[in-house]
């Protein structure tokens, strides 16, 4: 089983090209970035983590940044977006940024894709909260046209795009035949339901749920989503996210037939990261 981290990285933390170095060094799979872009101050949202929000939610860096940091030092390890709001993107620039990433890095990128919490926020950006699922969809569907190996329009109910010349391209990424995709490795973020179920099995590689409880419960309906779907029973994966990790726990992912795990790691300094890589080290 891979595992790959997760962390808020900040303005107060380590800086990402030092995290990258660390774990490629000990051997993990990937680093993932969370994103918010700003968190207001007035906010009746309540925080699903509980309140008070914790300082680091208002402080994240850029993860294309970030993650772009992490890749210049690093040879082998996956970079991730955990997630990345894409309904407060305009998506013609998210489409570059992503490419931009996953090109040079050499495929390393997973796009990782989530539809947030934070209403206050997402109104920030001029997001109609009840719509933003499908502002998602119809997003990740133009960006794909961008990385489409010829010039693509698309004309969707938000957002269009004219066949155009869009490049870097994303690193071909090998998928079962029929599928529906293009661009990196796109997992979505969420909480079990019908809905979430359907747009994993139409537009994205699998699911990254956060926390990772629940799985035996939901498992079946997700792979029955994607089945109806057409899709290859054996490629979706699913990627526990945010995951304090145990043996008991890894060895009940793997039994599941998960093969790779994003454990949290603290939004700290040196010590308190190494400390925690070292605790996680006897899973590698």
């Amino acid at each position: 089983m891979r595992i790959a981290t997760t962390v808020f990285l900040t303005d107060e933390t380590v800086r990402p090209a030092w995290l990258g170095r660390e774990l490629e060094r000990r051997g993990f799979a990937g680093l993932y970035l969370p994103e918010h872009t700003h968190i207001p101050v007035s906010r009746e949202t309540p925080a699903p983590m509980g309140e008070p929000l914790p300082r680091p939610y208002g402080r994240t860096l850029d993860p294309f940044v970030a993650l772009g940091q992490a890749a210049a030092v690093t040879e082998r390890l996956g970079l991730g977006t955990g997630i990345c709001l894409v309904a407060q993107h305009d998506p013609v620039g998210l489409a570059k940024s992503v490419a931009t990433l996953d090109f040079l890095s050499g495929g390393r990128f997973t796009f990782g894709v989530g539809y947030g919490w934070n209403v206050e926020e997402a109104a920030d950006h001029g997001t109609v909260w009840a719509e933003r699922r499908e502002l998602v969809r119809d997003r990740m569907a133009l960006m794909r046209a961008l990385w489409a190996e010829e010039p693509t329009a698309h004309q969707g109910p938000y957002a269009s795009v004219r066949a155009s010349l869009a490049y870097p391209k994303p690193v071909i990424r090998e998928r079962p035949p029929g599928a529906p995709l293009t661009g990196p490795r796109t997992l979505i973020g969420g909480a079990a339901g019908p809905r979430l179920f359907a747009h994993i099995a139409a537009y994205a590689d699998g699911w990254l749920p956060i926390g990772g409880g629940g799985l035996t419960e939901a498992l079946p309906e997700l792979r029955r989503v994607w089945a109806d779907a057409g899709r290859d029973p054996a490629a979706l994966e699913v990627v526990p996210y945010a995951v304090r990790p145990s043996p008991g726990k890894l060895a009940h992912y793997a039994a599941l037939g998960v093969e790779e795990v994003v454990v949290q790691l603290p939004a700290g300094d040196e010590t308190e990261i190494l400390h925690t890589l070292d605790a996680c080290a006897r899973y590698l």
